[in-house]
């Protein structure tokens, strides 16, 4: 693609680099941009620059925070015996959206996958072993992805937490096998944590 400026064919490269965003829709979000006002596009920047610069990981979830601890594991409104594991930040924006959750979350930054080079020690399960062994916890509420991974990963933090007196359930399947949550209608995803069943290790 012949572009009229080396400034615009770079910016165009790096947009290009977004997921699901090829290079002709990346050239017309840089023309776009360039049509803006100049104040639009330098807040739009530096709005950007912020956020990657002070974004921070919730020490106690690891969700997405702008301070050391998020606003859900700060609220009084949220019950912290309940933990709802989840794979991203994604799926806690996905189940917030319900409005059918009232707990805690336990963002794990993955699954195990073995083909990809994920084992359990590069996700957050340690942490979440702490807060099970706290005494607070009397729930875990998986919702990972219906895959191969998910249900091993799952399999994986029910044996190392070893707990009897720990409910562990999952999310009720309405969710399609290989599915994944951040694409799961809102109606579907709620009655599926209001359904959740007990996990069966067998």
């Amino acid at each position: 693609m012949e572009m009229p400026s080396r400034l615009i064919e770079d910016a165009v490269n790096e947009i290009s680099k977004l997921p699901g965003i090829g290079k002709k829709t990346a050239l017309r979000l840089v023309l776009h941009l360039i049509r803006q006002n100049k104040d639009a596009t330098l807040s739009l920047a530096e709005t950007l620059i912020k956020m990657r610069q002070e974004i921070k990981y919730c020490k106690n979830c690891h969700n997405f925070s702008d301070q050391e601890i998020c606003n859900i594991c700060l609220s009084p409104r949220r019950d912290p015996s309940i933990i709802c594991v989840v794979q991203d930040s994604r799926d806690v924006m996905a189940i917030e959206n319900t409005g059918q959750y009232q707990g805690h979350y336990h963002v794990l930054g993955g699954i195990i996958s073995p083909v990809e080079g994920i084992g359990p020690d590069t996700l957050e399960i340690d942490s979440l072993l702490d807060r099970v062994k706290s005494g607070v916890v009397k729930e875990i509420i998986f919702a990972l992805s219906t895959t191969m991974e998910g249900d091993t990963t799952t399999f994986y933090i029910t044996k190392k937490i070893g707990n009897p007196n720990i409910r562990i359930t999952s999310i009720a399947r309405g969710i399609p096998l290989g599915g994944e949550l951040e694409y799961t209608d809102e109606i579907t995803l709620g009655r599926s944590i209001i359904a959740r069943t007990n996990y069966d290790m067998n």
